[in-house]
């Protein structure tokens, strides 16, 4: 047995892989596992409660997700590592799993051998990811500050009553409920819609709503991704 051991936290809500997990990982006479827990509450609490030096986590919980547990551990202990441990690939939660400050990105179909290996490396300091998703995640940043240039752009020839309309349009609001919601005739509504499609470039409601998102002026995905545990 070695004389330091690292410490481990499991966050997992399938009570039954956290406990395989649990066995197969304490095997290893380099980790110690110190608790599991089943939601985001819990592994923020187990966190500051065992003080782990790596948190192996779930992404899908039952109040919140991997990636919010991540950086709400983080922020009260930045030198703790985090492993997210997911049941798919996904790119949307790969990269803001990343931008969370995670150490590794790992699939649960991975033998344990591989994510104790994982786990020694990320309390060493490495960064274990993907080949590709630094790449990935730079191209992310370049479009996130196109669209933000775009949106600034957009944003500069909406009205103020043009983007409040928009943000109804958004919340799927129809005309009469946007006139009625602030107190405007119908074929006033009807002109600032027009006006809202033409200066975003749209055919459509839809269309102007997804341009408005993808430009960011609006706090909306277009895009959602789906990949579940």
């Amino acid at each position: 047995m070695p004389e330091t051991q690292i410490s481990v936290l499991i966050v997992d809500d399938q009570r039954t892989l956290a406990d395989s997990l649990r066995i197969a990982l304490g095997i290893d006479p380099f980790l110690r596992i110190v608790a599991t827990a089943g939601t985001v509450a819990e592994g923020i609490r187990l966190s500051r409660e065992h003080q782990p030096e790596v948190v192996l986590m779930d992404h899908f919980l039952p109040d919140g997700t991997g990636v919010e547990a991540a950086i709400a551990i983080r922020k009260e202990r930045p030198e703790v590592a985090v492993v997210m441990l997911t049941g798919g690939s996904c790119d949307e939660v790969m990269l803001a799993a990343i931008e969370a400050g995670v150490s590794g990105y790992l699939t649960k179909t991975e033998p344990a051998a591989t994510i104790a290996d994982a786990i020694r490396q990320a309390a060493a300091g490495e960064v274990l990811v993907p080949p590709g998703a630094i790449a990935a995640l730079i191209a992310r940043g370049r479009e996130r500050v196109a669209r933000q240039a775009a949106g600034a752009r957009r944003s500069t020839s909406l009205t103020a009553r043009e983007r409040e309309v928009l943000a109804l349009m958004a919340q799927g609001l129809n005309t009469r409920a946007i006139a009625e919601r602030l107190h405007l005739g119908l074929n006033t509504v009807r002109g600032y819609v027009q006006s809202i499609l033409e200066k975003l470039d749209a055919h459509s409601r839809l269309e102007a709503i997804l341009h408005a998102n993808s430009a960011g002026l609006l706090d909306i995905c277009s895009s959602p991704c789906i990949c579940r545990s």
